[in-house]
């Protein structure tokens, strides 16, 4: 069953660019500025959204020097996969249900 913090957490990743951010935090741990040269987004508007998928849980955060890392937390995107297996697995067990009309 689909929970309201998973309706959030997809209308967090239905941005275009914050779905290229975790496209590309899934393949490696970047900086803000390997971020900005892979998207092409400023600077400011790629921190929003890497704020956002923070607060979301989607991505985690390591200081290193004067820079911040980011690295995506797969247990989040796992957890909501899983929804939407059981969803489908909920759709084919009832197929041939129908309810009639009155």
């Amino acid at each position: 069953m689909m929970t309201s913090a998973d309706t959030d957490l997809i209308r967090v990743l239905g941005d275009p660019l914050r779905l290229r951010i975790v496209t590309l935090l899934a393949r490696e741990t970047l900086c803000t500025t390997h971020l900005v040269e892979e998207t092409g987004a400023k600077q400011t508007n790629l921190s929003n959204h890497l704020r956002v998928l923070r607060e979301a849980g989607v991505v985690d955060t390591e200081p290193c020097g004067r820079f911040t890392y980011y690295r995506l937390n797969p247990e989040v995107i796992e957890a909501l996969a899983g929804r939407f297996t059981a969803l489908a697995a909920t759709a084919r067990a009832n197929a041939d249900t129908k309810r009639s009309c009155p």
